[in-house]
């Protein structure tokens, strides 16, 4: 039976209270005035040759009924409302990274639900070993979720814009949403969502182990029927929770694929990371039942599902470039304009690092090699949120900063300590299954 160590621990709340400090650090800092962008824009016009304050200058000053508007009053009114604009986006920038951050590491344990309820459903007999794995980070769902939604109610505008009454006052085709797009509406179904997979969560955890002293296999089929039902209802709840958390954001742009796309980002991070937890494990001397051949396939899991991942990316993209309608190429514009780096890193991070180091069947047998795939693998995802929000939060003033790293932080320690709390709290074996005979003497 695992227990928690010292070390972990101490590491862990390490992470949380520098986490806490470096966001709290960028969060103060964020606070600037008018006058203060409007300083900093000055001194990047001057860096670069013009920028803001020439394209400001430009502009030919649009004049009223009775002719009195002037060209300096018309490029100093754009000047202000610059500035005001930008003072905005500085603001948003840890509220932001916060949410990226805490969105990555509940996307996660959802994906790791999501797989576990597909081994039950599907009576898989290669995976009951590393059930308890999965049910330690599963966890997390709950806890996360509350703390996702909590963000929401609290950043509120500075994340979703149709959160903003002023906005909204503006903004015809926001006000055409509004019965979707309210906080209300927001917050009970989010509470649904997570009210729903936690008591899955709950009662699969709860006959798992009841099934570990059973005579019979009635805590087994019990399992085997929730989490066929579960599965009908995650696929549904998913795909409202990504347009929820996510795409609303951007209230002006939709893909009807955003819901499978978001899906398979956190079913190849939650892969990844009962991978990863079960190498840890491992290396302890916790589970020597779990063999080669248990690495291999979650290996090849996490290889198979990069390549649903891209095909998804690919399919949104090519359709929507190809389009060209303004309403929607938008989404990407901005992205390839402002954020080039990240937008095509990401691709290179989920994509073409995993299909290169996980191709050979050979490769999936080495811990090394699996360790350096999650690792990018795990980057690249977060990458992948982070160009979901940022660019409709900050616009081009993003950066990976005290705010980023401070959230990484904090929520990495966070996720640690609370997942390997429940991995010990249960033997690590579940001995009661069915299959685990079959799992232990898995191999090909």
């Amino acid at each position: 039976m695992y227990t928690i160590s010292n070390r972990l621990k101490i590491v862990s709340l390490i992470l949380i209270i520098v986490g806490a400090g470096l966001w709290g650090t960028s969060y103060v800092s964020s606070h600037v005035s008018v006058e203060d962008v409007k300083t900093m824009l000055a001194e990047e016009d001057a860096s670069h040759g013009g920028g803001h304050g020439t394209e400001a200058t430009t502009h030919e000053p649009a004049a009223d009924s009775h002719g009195e508007e002037t060209s300096h009053d018309s490029a100093e009114a754009h000047d202000d409302e610059h500035a005001e604009h930008v003072m905005h986006q500085i603001h948003n920038r840890p509220y932001s990274a916060l949410y990226v951050a805490a969105f990555f590491f509940f996307m996660i344990a959802l994906g790791v639900l999501a797989f576990y309820g597909i081994q039950y459903a599907s009576q898989a007999g290669w995976s009951p070993v590393l059930f308890r794995v999965m049910e330690g980070i599963t966890y997390y769902v709950l806890p996360g979720g509350l703390i996702v939604l909590a963000i929401a109610m609290w950043a509120g505008d500075h994340i979703f814009i149709w959160m903003d009454p002023e906005v909204v006052a503006h903004d015809e085709l926001i006000q055409g949403k509004a019965g979707w797009l309210n906080k209300t509406g927001f917050f009970i179904r989010g509470l649904i969502f997570l009210g729903g997979w936690s008591l899955y969560r709950y009662f699969s955890r709860k006959f798992s182990i009841a099934q570990d002293s059973a005579d019979d296999n009635r805590n087994f089929k019990k399992n085997f029927r929730i989490s066929a039902a579960f599965l009908v209802f995650y696929i549904y709840t998913e795909s409202m929770m990504s347009w929820d958390w996510i795409m609303s954001v951007d209230p002006h742009w939709f893909s009807t694929l955003f819901g499978w796309y978001v899906f398979a980002s956190m079913f190849v991070s939650g892969i990844t990371v009962i991978a990863l937890v079960t190498m840890y494990l491992k290396s302890k001397g916790l589970m020597e039942f779990v063999n080669d051949s248990h690495m291999h396939d979650l290996a090849k899991f996490m290889f198979a599902i990069s390549i649903f991942w891209t095909y998804l990316w690919f399919s949104q993209f090519m359709l929507i470039w190809y389009a060209n309608i303004p309403e929607e190429v938008t989404y990407f514009v901005t992205r390839i304009e402002d954020y080039k780096l990240p937008f095509f890193g990401m691709l290179a991070l989920n994509f073409i690092f995993p299909f290169l180091v996980l191709m050979n069947s050979d490769y999936k047998r080495i811990n090394w090699f699996i360790v350096m795939a999650g690792i990018a693998i795990l980057v690249g995802h977060y990458i992948d949120v982070y160009n979901m929000i940022m660019p409709a939060t900050v616009g081009d003033r993003w950066g990976f900063g005290f705010a980023e790293f401070g959230a990484v932080f904090f929520f990495l320690g966070l996720f640690l300590l609370i997942v390997f709390y429940a991995i010990s709290k249960q033997p690590l074996l579940a001995k009661g299954n069915p299959f685990v005979k079959e799992s232990e003497q898995f191999h090909y």
